[in-house]
């Protein structure tokens, strides 16, 4: 590979994110890696040496008559056109994963509102056209093993991971391993914890209450002013703000009694908490350590620390995941 085709200390996609060396894979098989998510999809060859290349974002593709063939068609179309530019990188395998409800045992996508399928054997499809081992996942299953293998979880064999941003996506790492249940685990963003309404349906989710998301909707709704995220509702309660003091304390309460449960059943020795709101430093971390520490008794109180792979966890996570169907 040529020297400028490597990522250096610090490369950026073409949307702006960043990949940090220490943030890739090792060496092993080279690899082609997906990370489908509802608006783009992150691609990129992973060479022996570890390192991604040709990272980036495209649109994902939208068709209402086939859309798990459509984006079949369409992780072809980028597959092709990275093995154009980097003839010298040969993939081994494909890591593909996808939002949603996911089984990855039998490589089917379950169900996904925004995407349009339901019962979509993807990793067959992926395999058939690709002729290449296909390992398949759910996304945040898949950032979440990134941050065991090489992140912030990476210290601990019991972790939750919870990615918090437009809405609240998690992942329990139980014996140093995903638990998937069929698909059905880590949807902790939708564990009823009140009564107010949710989008999905059901009453009480966390994701309606604590998500950045939820945060700066809920103070536009109170007072009429359009905010730039949870960011500015959180700068706003600590200068004095009281509707905004408000709703990010009913925030941190609302995550303080999930990550409380969560505690009290599965004893996780880490949380480690990512996305947009995870950028707001000690206002979240020191609030949360506090708060848990004084609703709980005898358990153990579990180290909350940031995610570390940002927003290239996924796609990191589906490259180690391609590695091991290498080695099957």
């Amino acid at each position: 590979m040529a020297e400028h085709d490597r990522i250096p200390d610090v490369v950026a996609d073409a949307s702006g994110e960043r990949l940090t060396r220490a943030a890739t894979i090792g060496a092993g098989a080279p690899v082609l890696a997906f990370d489908v998510g509802g608006t783009d999809i992150k691609s990129a060859l992973f060479d022996a040496s570890g390192a991604a290349v040709g990272l980036r974002r495209t649109p994902t593709p939208v068709s209402a008559a086939d859309p798990a063939g459509a984006l079949i068609d369409r992780l072809a179309e980028l597959a092709d056109e990275l093995r154009e530019q980097h003839p010298q990188i040969v993939p081994e395998a494909v890591g593909l994963v996808v939002p949603g409800i996911v089984d990855d045992d039998r490589g089917v996508a379950v169900f996904s509102s925004n995407l349009g399928w339901r019962d979509a054997p993807l990793r067959d499809l992926a395999a058939e056209r690709f002729g290449l081992p296909v390992a398949f996942g759910h996304d945040v299953r898949s950032a979440s093993w990134a941050e065991r293998v090489l992140g912030g979880a990476r210290d601990y064999a019991d972790a939750v991971v919870l990615i918090i941003g437009t809405g609240i996506a998690g992942a329990l790492l139980i014996g140093g391993r995903p638990h998937t249940a069929g698909g059905y685990a880590g949807e902790i963003g939708h564990a009823p914890i009140g009564e107010w309404p949710c989008t999905c349906g059901a009453r009480g989710c966390l994701e309606a209450r604590a998500s950045a998301g939820a945060i700066s909707r809920r103070y536009t709704e109170a007072t009429g002013v359009q905010v730039d995220g949870a960011r500015e509702v959180i700068a706003r309660a600590a200068s004095g703000d009281g509707t905004a003091a408000r709703i990010w304390d009913e925030a941190l309460d609302a995550l303080t009694l999930s990550i409380a449960q969560l505690t009290a059943v599965i004893a996780p020795q880490a949380v480690v908490i990512g996305g947009g709101l995870s950028r707001a430093g000690g206002a979240l971390f020191d609030e949360l350590r506090a708060r848990l520490s004084d609703r709980l008794s005898f358990h153990r109180i579990p180290v909350l620390v940031p995610a570390e792979l940002s927003g290239n966890a996924g796609i990191l996570g589906s490259a180690l995941r391609a590695r091991e169907a290498v080695r099957r």
